[in-house]
């Protein structure tokens, strides 16, 4: 166990050591002690201390999580929550039952080289699932899924559509299963963009077969409107920036709506390079999603209107038990109309994520778990809870740099904190990880 020197997590899996208690003072007692305890007894492993702590333990409204992989920094975890200090490997917070959790599914632009190589070697849940996704995606691709999530020499670049659309999704649902196997199950979900496809198969409205064929048949048919297109994302108010687009219609289109002040802009190059041009004279701060050469949600996709359709048409959407809130309607929809028209849909009109959130919230969820390699809609959802004066949790799976096991610990331990049900029994059993789901 360890952490490499460049700070990304190595292929370990790290010990958590679980404490609750009904007070605050009661949970720095019970760390004291804890620590005396360890220090007492070095034979004993940090492994299965870790495992007495959690079998059987009942959760109280006091929570701390220390996250280490060596004895002296699980130590040092303790000593801080004992004495009323932060620590970087301690999470605390006050974990209120009946937390109702979302999956969260982004679009494209949270990819990174190597974001999930230290999953694939040390979660076999997650590997598991990316090798069903790798068989699924077969019949409609030449290339190995697990070549490029590894960076292999003879894998194609992550930054053509028709392969990091695939990727991405095969990620996301590889990410879903982990955290159920975990315990974490969504009680809704909602994806932006092509983000939706994971979020219906992983609610169940889709079979894997079927998001498979679609993700990697449709993002194929966008090399049809590559190169004549670009997206670029506006910090700003959506009034504000309308009105710098009068004028451009028909050559501009507001892509998506991501929070009160995030919004992201799409379509001819030349156009776009004008408009940020005024957004610099303005002073708004705003960057070109990278990677993207082509103008999603915007007229350009009605070039390929006809080839969407058909490619969709096969989509047999079922009814399933998890909520699925569309960020085409920015409500919740019945899993049975996503169907063909749907799809088309998704990739034309405008993602609408910050009235989806906003509905989310008034429905009454409250902690977001962003099912990706990297927190890209965090900062939209915060603005939207904010302005809605609802207190919420945001999670994040993995981020830049660190996508191994040690980032997931972490994430668990921040859901743990604020009261969402981690079976942290499957940390001890199977090197951390439960059966597949």
């Amino acid at each position: 166990m360890g952490q490499q020197a460049d700070g990304k997590d190595s292929d370990s899996v790290p010990v958590a050591w679980v404490l609750s208690a009904r007070t605050g003072a009661g949970l720095a007692a019970r760390a004291a002690r804890l620590s005396g305890q360890v220090r007492s007894d070095p034979a004993t492993p940090e492994t299965e201390i870790g495992a007495r702590l959690v079998a059987g333990a009942t959760s109280f409204g006091e929570r701390a999580v220390v996250v280490d992989s060596t004895r002296e920094g699980l130590l040092a975890g303790l000593d801080a929550l004992a004495s009323g200090r932060e620590a970087p490997n301690l999470l605390t917070g006050t974990g209120e039952a009946g937390r109702r959790a979302v999956f969260v599914f982004p679009g494209q632009g949270t990819e990174w080289p190597g974001m999930a190589a230290d999953l694939l070697r040390s979660a076999p849940v997650f590997a598991e699932r990316v090798r069903a996704c790798e068989r699924a995606l077969a019949p409609y691709v030449d290339w190995s899924l697990e070549e490029v999530l590894t960076g292999c020499d003879s894998a194609p670049p992550l930054e053509r559509v028709d392969v990091v659309q695939p990727v991405l999704f095969a990620t996301m649902a590889s990410l879903a299963a982990l955290w159920r196997s975990f315990g974490i199950e969504p009680a809704a979900v909602v994806g932006h963009s092509q983000g939706e496809v994971a979020a219906a198969h992983v609610a169940g409205a889709l079979s894997l077969e079927d998001a498979a064929r679609l993700v990697a048949l449709r993002s194929r048919a966008l090399h049809a409107i590559r190169g004549d297109g670009a997206m670029v994302t506006v910090m700003g108010s959506g009034g504000q920036v309308r009105e710098m687009l009068s004028g451009l219609e028909g050559r501009l289109w507001v892509a998506a709506v991501n929070g009160p002040n995030a919004l992201t802009v799409s379509g001819d190059l030349e156009a776009l390079r004008a408009f940020e041009s005024d957004l610099s004279a303005a002073r708004i701060l705003r960057w070109r999603l990278p990677g993207v050469d082509f103008a999603a949600h915007s007229g350009h996709v009605e070039a390929i209107r006809d080839e969407v359709l058909r490619l969709s048409k096969e989509t047999r959407p079922c009814g399933t038990a998890v909520a699925f809130y569309s960020s085409v309607t920015a409500g919740r929809i019945d899993p049975a109309g996503l169907g063909g028209d749907y799809w088309y849909r998704n990739l034309r009109e405008p993602v609408r994520f910050h009235e989806t959130v906003e509905t989310l919230l008034t429905d009454g969820y409250d902690a977001f778990v962003e099912c990706g390699p990297k927190p890209v809609l965090n900062l939209g959802l915060q603005e939207t809870a904010d302005r809605a004066g609802i207190p919420v949790s945001l999670l994040a799976s993995l981020r830049r740099g660190e996508g191994g096991m040690r980032r997931f610990v972490t994430a668990l331990a921040d859901a743990y904190v604020h009261g969402l049900p981690v079976d942290w029994r499957r940390l001890y059993g199977e090197t951390g990880q439960g059966a597949s789901c």
